[in-house]
């Protein structure tokens, strides 16, 4: 018979690092996060806050009628320490350093699957999502004990800290759940809130997307405003602000799960603007980055060089805004301009 011991035996098999699993019901924070898309905080992300995609997430039944649990994994990717800038290049965030998790992790998490049936003797129907479907993985993680919503909203484990990759699959069998106790909280601790740059995260657990670093960088397809550029310091891809401040990474004790490709914790700024379409595919297809867009990275690229310190910055900058053949990648390079020279 399987029980909690073996599944997390299982997990371990399949490469991951944590597993629990909840009767499935109606969805915990469902709430919270209809409040949240209500209240405009999605931004332009529509895909978050249309009715169908909002009244979906209420019950994991709505996608899957037979669901009876839902069994939930998390990877570390804490990896190693941050490397130095050197010369005119631009932070990654720490998820998106490696391979796609997006493909790895969801590969893991059918592995599982299949394990806990062949475990069992019975065929298991599932439908399994790696940040790809109607469900609130953070807070079924929470609710299957693998840790607890920190006040910058991320899911944090009392070792593994909050560098964490979620995947969830609703399967249609009881799975065993285990009782691991009391967990730690955030106490009085608001170092993310206080350590966010443009202040997007409103209270504890409430993210305001169209100020965040993470949304401007990698899903906003338009202009950044210049009073943002500042702010946005030498992150070309994603910000870790409110990671990177918390207690509970001070030491985390996982590695980086991705199988495959060299990491890119930093990227070359000159690179980013003269890639084209054909080139930002070859380099960065197997990558989070993707999500980007050539534009989106020659954009961010150019915010980046207007706080860069490096002496060739300008160049970079004053080549773009004359000849980049994107327009807003001109625009963004000629306020770059502007505020250096503030």
């Amino acid at each position: 018979m399987l029980d909690s011991e073996r599944l997390t035996c299982l997990a371990t098999e399949a490469g991951l690092d944590l597993v629990g699993a909840v009767p499935v019901r109606p969805s915990p924070g469902w709430q919270a996060y209809a409040d949240w898309a209500a209240a405009g905080y999605a931004a332009d992300m529509a895909y978050l806050t249309r009715p169908e995609s909002v009244e979906k997430r209420r019950d994991p039944r709505s996608v899957m009628p037979t669901a009876k649990s839902v069994l939930v994994v998390a990877v570390s990717y804490a990896g190693p320490v941050a490397p130095a800038l050197d010369g005119p290049r631009g932070r990654v965030a720490r998820y998106a350093w490696r391979a796609d998790y997006h493909v790895w992790l969801l590969a893991r998490l059918k592995h599982l699957v299949r394990l806990i049936e062949a475990e069992t003797g019975v065929p298991v129907q599932s439908r399994c999502y790696v940040d790809t479907g109607p469900v609130l993985e953070r807070a079924w993680a929470q609710a299957a004990g693998l840790g607890w919503l920190g006040r910058n909203g991320c899911l944090i484990h009392p070792v593994l800290g909050s560098f964490l990759l979620l995947g969830v699959a609703l399967v249609d069998i009881a799975l065993p759940t285990a009782d691991r106790g009391p967990l730690p909280t955030c106490g009085s601790c608001v170092a993310c809130l206080e350590a966010c740059p443009t202040g997007a995260l409103l209270a504890p657990g409430v993210l305001d997307a169209r100020r965040c670093l993470s949304y401007l960088t990698i899903e906003h397809r338009g202009d950044v405003a210049p009073n943002l550029f500042h702010a946005v310091g030498d992150r070309v891809f994603g910000c870790d602000v409110c990671q990177d401040v918390c207690p509970w990474n001070r030491k985390p004790t996982g590695d980086h799960k991705a199988e495959t490709a060299p990491a890119q914790a930093t990227l070359y700024l000159p690179d980013l603007l003269a890639m084209d379409a054909q080139g930002f595919r070859e380099r960065f297809r197997s990558t989070a980055i993707w999500r980007a867009t050539p534009e989106g990275l020659a954009r961010n690229a150019v915010i980046v060089l207007s706080n860069s310190l490096d002496p060739s910055a300008l160049a970079y900058l004053e080549a773009a805004a004359e000849g980049h053949p994107s327009p807003l990648v001109r625009r963004h390079a000629s306020a770059a301009i502007a505020a250096r020279a503030r």
